[in-house]
């Protein structure tokens, strides 16, 4: 499983225990058909589509609407780029938009958009505005790429409905 991945926070500093962390959450989710969960004292909403899965991470004391508006404004925002086809390979193939869709809806844990339309809006002045290679290379520093099946996104606002 590839799996690109923001903390915004240091709950788990080490990389063996994130990748413990995001192995327990998408274990107990993968299967299910319900959109949020209560796991390690962490409020998850999650969406998959084919061969994707998205998640969004805060702490029990998040709102999860405004949880779930990040992940359907980010997920609603690649539908429109992708044509509606969010699968795994189109997105690779677009890793660029991706990037700039998620520099627009978060900053540094800060929710900034969750209208798709305007991130579509922005994106696609950013990609005008800005050249590639200075796009991704300023961008990929902000995830980790890394296996365990499917390509899973996790954001995690620990401390507050905005973010840290």
């Amino acid at each position: 499983m590839e799996a690109l991945i923001l903390y915004y926070d240091d709950t788990y500093p080490s990389v063996k225990e994130q990748k413990a962390f995001e192995k327990n959450i998408f274990n107990k989710t993968h299967r299910t058909d319900s959109e949020i969960a209560l796991l390690e004292g962490l409020t998850v909403v999650y969406k998959s589509s084919i061969d994707l899965y998205f998640y969004v991470i805060g702490s029990s004391y998040e709102n999860e609407l405004m949880l779930m508006a990040v992940l359907n404004c980010l997920f609603d925002s690649l539908s429109q780029m992708l044509r509606k086809n969010v699968e795994k390979r189109a997105l690779l193939e677009n890793m660029e938009g991706l990037f700039l869709a998620v520099d627009e809806i978060v900053d540094g844990g800060v929710i900034l958009e969750s209208d798709p339309q305007q991130v579509v809006h922005r994106v696609a002045l950013r990609g005008e505005d800005v050249p590639l290679t200075e796009q991704t290379v300023s961008q990929v520093y902000l995830f980790s790429l890394h296996p365990p099946s499917g390509l899973e996104f996790f954001w995690n606002f620990p401390n507050s409905p905005l973010g840290p």
